[in-house]
């Protein structure tokens, strides 16, 4: 069986699954489209190119007719995981005839954590979704069965989202949503604050934002004007310790309820967009309320295709199994030849790119096919050497971002437990890890933590090898890895893209597959 499944609005993403395999998950942002892109004819034509015949089954994540989740549904809408919450019928697809089939948006999230995980399936789980709009726990069978436990806070990531867009001045009451982007600075700009307490006026702050009944949007500022951290700006200590707080006070309602309610000690998968919280994901860990956690790499909505087609599989064939690899996206197109009086070209050799590193340079690394979900896995990734503070600088305004956000490491997954805290492999990026090492400077936040992830040769043998190679010379198989992206755009994914950013922002030098590209002086 094949299926093709559609998710459209924002994180917009196509995606084939035949048989229990995941073929290809194209995310409509990457290649240079804006982030959080709606689904492009672009990325529905080069998801036809990859197949070689017409699937059998159509399947469209459930959305909304406007702007807002609580708008007319599309297919099967938004909300719902119960047997009302998925739809079959009959239909046509370029002449063939196919099913149809669609699911709510909810259960494209429950779905993703579900098929993704390597978990055995003849168990019952714990599932929950909190993003922008839902915040709930879950309970599903053996069978897959779906049970809705608890709405413990709606509007969890959106609430969040809020604080910062209070403290900015440049965020208008007008805007009708709170900004995506700023989920992001809001956990950067937490692990600046000290651990403690909220004060009143941080408590009053925050019991008004998490007491709101209706949808987030930008008039709540209207609501607030009289809050000390209203337009105090987002780089103050005041809404540093507010993110915090915030922070905290949210996590703590989920753990409450699961601490009282969810006892039976079962694996707990996590989705939706607040998955992308590592501190959050790190308590859910360490918590000891659960056996196992599992975060797909795509927990937010750029997987709902993934999910849906899931969900379409599991109601077809009664399996939610799916063999997936993170580097699941498109090859990287060499669009251009390059200059050769401009540019020295020679075959890829990991020693002499790790000396490049090692010397202070800075290069795009281009290998294979992007990995899914919206962090770079060492195949769209900038790359430099992990040991001062001024690669840190040097790198965020390589990538055009503010100087307070972390770069994350990326590290040979034998030689983590030597450098950082944790434990456990994390080949996606999902959790922060106590830095232990003081050389480790461009990667250490202010808080000592760092979004480590770790590479195993079998997952990423080009990433390994180059690990290996910086690890013999210098003796840390760690270097700094943040997204080869142009500010406010999805993963470069060709060649001239590629040069022009490389020139445009001062790139040292690049690897596209297996070539090793560097400017002639």
């Amino acid at each position: 069986m094949l299926i093709l499944s559609l998710k459209e609005g924002h994180d917009g993403a196509i995606a084939a699954v035949e048989d229990g395999r995941l073929l290809f998950s194209l995310e409509a942002e990457k290649d240079s489209f804006l982030r959080y892109s709606t689904l492009t004819a672009e990325a529905f034509a080069v998801a036809a190119d990859r197949l070689d015949k017409q699937p059998d089954v159509v399947a469209m994540s459930g959305w909304i007719k406007g702007t807002q989740a609580t708008d007319q549904p599309a297919r099967a809408g938004y909300f719902g995981v119960g047997a009302s919450a998925i739809s079959d019928e009959a239909g046509r697809f370029f002449g063939k005839n196919v099913r149809v089939f669609s699911s709510t948006h909810e259960r494209s999230h429950i779905m993703t954590s579900y098929g993704m995980s390597a978990f055995r399936r003849d168990q019952p789980f714990y599932s929950l979704v909190w993003e922008g709009n839902i915040g709930s726990f879950y309970r599903m069978d053996e069978r897959g069965k779906v049970t809705h436990l608890k709405e413990v806070l709606n509007y969890p990531g959106n609430k969040y989202s809020y604080g910062f867009a209070l403290a900015d001045p440049n965020f208008s009451p007008h805007q009708e949503f709170v900004r995506f982007q700023d989920a992001g600075k809001q956990m950067a700009l937490a692990g600046f604050a000290e651990d403690r307490p909220a004060t009143r006026v941080e408590q009053e702050a925050i019991d008004f934002i998490l007491g709101q009944k209706n949808v987030i949007t930008g008039s709540l500022k209207d609501r607030m004007t009289d809050s000390p951290f209203h337009n105090i700006g987002v780089e103050s200590e005041a809404h540093k310790s507010l993110a915090a707080r915030l922070s905290n006070a949210i996590f703590d309602r989920f753990y409450a309820y699961a601490r009282e309610h969810m006892t039976e000690g079962l694996p707990l998968l996590i989705s939706g967009g607040c998955g992308l919280n590592c501190e959050w994901n790190r308590r859910w860990r360490e918590c000891g309320l659960f056996p196992a956690v599992f975060v797909p790499p795509c927990p937010n909505d750029s997987g709902s295709a993934i999910g849906t087609a899931i969900d379409a599989q599991h109601f077809y064939t009664g399996s939610a199994d799916l063999d997936w690899d993170v580097y699941a996206g498109g090859e990287f197109v060499e669009d251009m030849e390059l200059d050769p009086q401009r540019y020295e070209i020679r075959p890829l050799s990991y020693g002499e790119v790790a000396r490049y590193l090692r010397d202070g340079n800075i290069i795009g690394w281009a290998q294979g096919r992007w990995e899914i979900g919206p962090r770079a896995l060492g195949n769209r990734s900038i790359l430099a050497a992990p040991f001062t503070e001024e690669t840190t600088v040097r790198l965020n305004k390589i990538k055009q971002r503010e100087s307070y956000r972390p770069i994350a490491p990326i590290c040979l997954e034998q030689d983590a437990g030597r450098w950082f805290g944790g434990g456990v492999p994390d080949p996606y990026m999902l959790y922060f890890s106590q830095v232990d090492s003081g050389e480790l400077r461009a990667v250490t936040h202010v808080d000592g933590t760092a979004r480590t992830q770790t590479v195993a040769p079998a997952a990423n043998p080009e990433m390994a090898d180059l690990l290996t190679s910086f690890g013999e010379l210098t003796g840390f198989s760690v270097l700094c890895n943040t997204s080869l992206n142009y500010s406010g755009r999805g993963f470069i994914n060709r060649t001239s893209d590629l040069i022009a950013y490389g020139e445009l922002h001062g790139l040292d030098g690049y690897v596209v597959n297996g070539a090793f590209i560097t400017p002639r002086r």
